[in-house]
């Protein structure tokens, strides 16, 4: 392994207030036809948010040091076109809006531009004992980088 980080996972990039994570579609995910299981969107869009939040400096290790976490509090999907076996794909995520304990995610899953799948997330922060945590400001102000709004 080489010291320069060219072994390393990606964490996507940004791309205006969007975060981007390729990531593409394997066996595992997969039902008998090829065709991504409907269940195995939501890991896609797991892996895209925290990715956006790593990319923020706020992996889940450091906001757990900080006394918090994201939970998901509910979620909408919206499956437009499935994702086959072996496609590329793009997961974006922004914020599209932020409150005092919690925040809402747009998720997209594309291929070539094509958008296949749309989820909203609500994310509720909580303390580790599970009850529920203002976002800090700090943290409140680095999610806002990815707002449209902001």
């Amino acid at each position: 392994m080489t010291s320069d980080g060219a072994d390393q996972p990606t964490a996507g990039r940004r791309d205006g207030h969007e975060h981007v994570l390729p990531a593409r579609v394997y066996w595992e995910d997969t039902d008998a036809s090829g065709i991504v299981y409907h269940a195995n969107y939501l890991r896609f869009f797991e892996r895209g948010r925290s990715d956006a939040l790593r990319l923020l400096g706020l992996g889940q290790r450091t906001l757990l040091e900080e006394g918090l976490a994201f939970v998901v509090r509910s979620l909408t999907l919206d499956f437009r076109k499935p994702a086959r076996l072996d496609d590329a794909l793009q997961i974006r995520s922004s914020v599209a809006a932020l409150s005092g304990a919690s925040l809402v995610m747009r998720q997209r899953l594309l291929r070539e531009g094509a958008e296949l799948v749309a989820a909203d997330v609500r994310l509720a922060c909580i303390e580790p004992a599970g009850r529920p945590r203002r976002i800090p400001s700090t943290i409140a102000a680095l999610l806002a980088t990815l707002s449209p709004n902001s």
